[in-house]
This record gives C-alpha cells, sequence and structure tokens, in this order.
C-alpha cells in the first residue's frame, strides 16, 4: 500500500512570539541593520541592494494544484519547516496583511535568515502591519539553501518555500498569488491590475468612474495607473493599486497593498513621471539592483544590474495615491499591449474582452524572462501567477464583467504598424483615457481589424494610427496573426467555444 505524503501546515511553525530563536517584527529601522553589511546608502537616504538574483524564478516554481509533487517536492517543505524550528538558526519572521476587503484579506507570515533583513524591509513596506493574529499564508525564503532556486507552494495550505533566491520580489509575489486564488475561491477573480478611480464634473454632473488596467510588468501599467490625466480642479484621478487587485462578483475590486508600490526604475523619468521618481528618491525607498555610486549617487538609466532594477517606494509620497485600496465599483476595464498590429484604442465586447484575457499579448520584459527581452509573448490574463484552469478563468471573466455590464478595450502603448510605425505617446494614450472616461469618443467598426475603434477623439488626430496604413501586406499579416491566436487559445481545454469563436 502506497504511503500517503502527510504535507506540513502552518500549525508545524513555532509561535514566533515566544520561540526564543525569532526575531518578531522588529522595526524598519532594525530591518535595516540586519542588512547593513551589504547597503549603500544614497545620496538622499534610502538604502540600495543588490540581489544575486534579479526576476523571478517562474521555471522552478511550482504549486500543488497545478503539478504532481512527490517525496522530493515534501522535502523542499520539510526543509523550510525543520530550519525555522531549528533554535540554532537566526529565524527573522515579519507579519503583514494584504488587502483591507473581508472576503479576500489575509494575514501573511515571512520567515527567513536574519542577515537578509533587506528582504523583509522592502517587503514589508509594502503592506501594512499587523502582530498577535494566527496567519493565513505562510513563506519560507532561504537565499543559500541551494545553488538553484527551488519555489514550491501548496495553495490549499497557504504555504509556499523559496530555496535559492534572494529577490524581493518571491516574497512579494508568494502571498500576492495566494490572495488571487482566495479571491477565486471566493467567486471572484484574482487579477494582476493596477486600479483607478476618475471623478469628473461635467455635463453628467460629479461621477466617479473605476478602471482598471492590466498588463504585464514594464508594459506602463505604473505609469497609467498612477497618471493624473492632467485633469485640474474638482477634477482629478487617483490610484489605488498598482499590481494585484481582486474582481468580486459584487463588482468591488479589492485592492492588495496597502502600504507601497513594487516599480521599475530602469528609465525613470523625472519630467515624464514625476511623481514616482520624487517617490523613488525620497529616504523612504528601497532600492534594488539599481546603479548607486559608492558616494550614493542613482543613475536610473544605468542597467549595471541588469534591466529589472526595482524600487519599493511608499504611497504617501505619491499625491495621486488615494488613502483606501478598494474600488467601489469598476466601470472600466483596459488591456495594454504592445502589438504593432493593434491600434491605440479598440472597443471589445464580452466574448472579445475575454479573448483579451486569454490572448494577454505582450512583449517579454526583464521582469519576467530577462533573456527574451522585447520578443513577442501571450499570458493568460497577463497574469503569471495563476493557480488552476487558466480556461476557466477566461470563462468567470466573461461571466463578472456580464454580471456587472463593465465596459473593456485593449489599448496599445508601443507603436502601431511595421512599415513606419507611429508611436503611441503618452500625450495620445492620456487623451484617449479622458475621453473614454467622459464617453466623448466617437466608434466606428473597423472591418479590416474586426474591432471597434475611435473614429474621434478630442485633442488628437486618431486618423494617423489606422493600422492597414502602417503595415505592408496587411492583409496577410492579420490574417496569419488570427489563425495563430485562434491556435492559442484552442489549447485551452476548458474554455468555451464562443470565446475561442470570438477572436479579432
Amino acid at each position: 500500500m502506497e504511503e500517503t505524503i502527510h504535507w506540513p501546515t502552518i500549525a508545524d511553525f513555532p509561535d514566533p512570539e515566544t520561540a526564543e530563536h525569532v526575531t518578531y517584527n522588529p522595526s524598519e529601522a532594525d530591518l535595516r541593520e540586519f542588512s547593513a553589511h551589504l547597503e549603500t546608502t544614497t545620496d538622499f537616504g534610502a538604502p540600495s541592494y543588490v540581489s544575486d538574483f534579479r526576476s523571478r524564478s517562474a521555471a522552478q516554481t511550482a504549486t500543488a494544484v497545478d503539478d504532481a509533487f512527490d517525496d522530493d517536492d515534501f522535502a523542499v517543505f520539510e526543509r523550510s519547516t525543520e530550519w525555522v524550528n531549528d533554535p540554532s538558526n537566526d529565524v527573522l519572521c515579519v507579519d503583514r496583511v494584504v488587502g483591507r476587503h473581508g472576503d479576500v484579506s489575509a494575514v501573511c507570515r515571512l520567515f527567513l535568515p536574519k542577515e537578509y533583513g533587506r528582504i523583509a524591509l522592502a517587503w514589508a513596506k509594502l503592506l501594512e502591519p499587523v502582530e498577535g493574529v494566527e496567519p493565513d499564508f505562510v513563506t519560507v525564503q532561504l537565499p543559500d539553501a541551494t545553488a538553484e532556486p527551488c519555489i514550491r507552494v501548496l495553495p490549499e495550505e497557504g504555504l509556499t518555500t523559496v530555496l535559492g533566491s534572494d529577490y524581493t520580489g518571491e516574497a512579494k509575489k508568494s502571498f500576492l498569488r495566494l490572495f488571487m486564488y482566495r479571491a477565486k475561491q471566493a467567486g471572484g477573480l484574482g487579477l494582476h491590475a493596477g486600479s483607478k478611480r476618475v471623478t469628473l464634473d461635467d455635463e453628467d454632473g460629479r461621477r466617479d468612474v473605476g478602471q482598471l488596467y492590466l498588463g504585464l510588468s514594464g508594459t506602463g501599467k505604473s505609469t497609467l495607473t498612477s497618471h493624473g490625466l492632467w485633469l485640474e480642479g474638482a477634477e482629478g484621478a487617483e490610484m489605488l493599486q498598482d499590481d494585484v487587485c481582486a474582481l468580486l462578483p459584487s463588482g468591488t475590486v479589492a485592492g492588495s497593498e496597502g502600504g507601497g508600490l513594487y516599480i521599475k526604475t530602469l528609465g525613470l523619468d523625472a519630467d515624464q513621471q514625476p511623481e514616482l521618481h520624487g517617490a523613488a528618491t525620497n529616504e523612504s525607498a528601497v532600492l534594488e539592483n539599481v546603479s548607486v555610486t559608492a558616494d550614493g549617487h542613482v543613475d536610473f538609466d544605468e542597467p549595471e544590474f541588469g534591466r529589472n532594477a526595482r524600487a519599493v517606494i511608499q504611497r504617501d509620497c505619491l499625491e495621486s495615491s488615494a488613502s483606501d485600496i478598494d474600488l467601489d465599483r469598476v466601470d472600466q476595464v483596459f488591456f495594454i499591449t504592445r502589438n504593432p498590429l493593434m491600434p491605440p484604442i479598440a472597443k471589445l465586447d464580452e466574448a472579445q474582452a475575454a479573448v483579451a484575457f486569454m490572448l494577454g499579448e505582450s512583449v517579454e520584459t526583464s521582469a519576467g524572462d530577462p533573456s527574451r527581452i522585447g520578443e513577442p509573448i501571450r499570458v493568460v490574463g497577463t497574469n503569471p501567477f495563476i493557480i488552476g484552469s487558466a480556461g476557466e478563468e477566461g470563462n468567470r471573466f466573461r461571466d463578472l464583467i456580464a454580471d456587472l455590464d463593465v465596459d473593456c478595450f485593449v489599448i496599445n502603448t508601443g507603436a502601431v504598424g511595421t512599415t513606419d510605425p507611429v508611436d503611441v505617446g503618452v500625450e495620445e494614450t492620456v487623451a484617449i483615457l479622458e475621453g473614454v472616461a467622459r464617453g466623448s469618443l466617437d466608434w466606428t467598426d473597423d472591418e479590416t481589424l474586426g474591432l471597434t475603434v475611435p473614429s474621434n477623439v478630442p485633442g488628437i488626430d486618431i486618423g494617423q494610427f489606422v493600422v492597414a496604413d502602417h503595415v505592408e501586406d496587411f492583409d496577410s499579416m492579420h490574417g496569419e496573426l488570427r489563425r495563430e491566436r485562434q491556435s492559442y487559445l484552442s489549447q485551452f481545454d476548458e474554455l468555451d467555444g464562443d470565446i475561442v469563436d470570438s477572436v479579432y
């Protein structure tokens, strides 16, 4: 008879408040001190660190829901529980809470070696403090445990073990991955998305428009979510969330991170992104893999440590940041792409929106696979952290937006066309987004694309972005793209046929 593996649970870890070998919830100053030997101090007083691993180890990550775990996987968790329980180890433990909405919020507990206080410092600034409450999720991160990264997840138990990686993003995503899984269990959907509230005062009176932006890291999600749309007076735009949200059946979008943002900094420009730049050069920031000279000068344009340079910045440093993180109701969803065969914006029906969700089309960035930067990529939901059936996620997305009567769009933040391409700049994108919020765009059906596109956008010449005008042999290229998309969607057995048939 085959022996049953008894997987670990949260109960297998010590109580950090009573275990003498565990340093529990130290101050941020103490966390910084624990890694003082690794710090370069910037000329504005913020700490900067360099990690050995500079992006997520997606290929080395497996979950018990999607992968067949065996004795080797059990050994990974056994190693982490034994390390935390060993009284000879210098164990650091930090608790934080992800989210504020009762249906999906969770207490998160991070265990790691005390010398890696820098990881806990950066992660702790993203979430909000909590103490003396039993955790819902536990992550153990042991950077020196293995030569190569090995990340294993037990979603039902709320446990993650990260071996062999010292990248802060592994700690961050270990909890957000489970937050999104909890949203799915609650009948909603976890989304790799930023959320925003736009307040308008026009002929329709004072009103709020709730927006969501779905996009892979590095495609402009943070920039668009935090952008004020150049609104003035009684009007304005507030960023609620930058990275991960939970769309609930009620229409509420629950935020996850109440403390800060984990932004990409390569090319961060004070003129184009003044708020983000200001926050990243504040003493409250924590920099990771950013080029900093010995005397503390920061150069955001220098990829000395790779192209995935990061900063944890505080929400309090962003004028566009709201005090709340939950969006009462979502009205509009935007899928960010950089596909040159797409217009600056297209309006989607429910099935087409599910197609856009499933395609998750963009280009690879340094946050994913640095060896493939710039290559076309498809990631369902632009969300590399889905647990469970991707096809079922597409069906649920379609059903949720149908029930909630949400308008969906795909926006191209790159260039339109392959022959004499036309860049879609920030000015054009902001004009489009403001027009969508106000409902001031005129729309027409583009039969060549099979999409509804704007015929008029106040403030810009939308006629310069006709895709077919900038693609040699457009019919052939677009036909091939549709066949590729159809083939891609056909691999998801659980995805409903009406979605597959709605490829544009």
